[in-house]
């Protein structure tokens, strides 16, 4: 793991900031009505099991 202040190159470590925005992004086009909220209700759920998935995917740069 990097120390203070150094960053992970892993992509991985960068899916879970992403997931967190296009949920974000996903109720914010529900509530304008972009989206249906069926949509909605179905894509959430999916993002955060992806987001689960890949936290419990740990790469070498993790076990160091």
């Amino acid at each position: 793991m990097p120390g203070k202040g150094m960053t992970c190159k892993c992509p991985h470590h960068r899916m879970i900031p992403w997931i967190v925005i296009l949920i974000g992004l996903d109720f914010l086009l529900g509530a304008t009505m972009v989206l249906t909220w069926t949509f909605v209700d179905i894509t959430w759920p999916i993002l955060l099991i992806i987001a689960g998935i890949v936290k419990l995917v740990r790469c070498s740069c993790c076990s160091k």
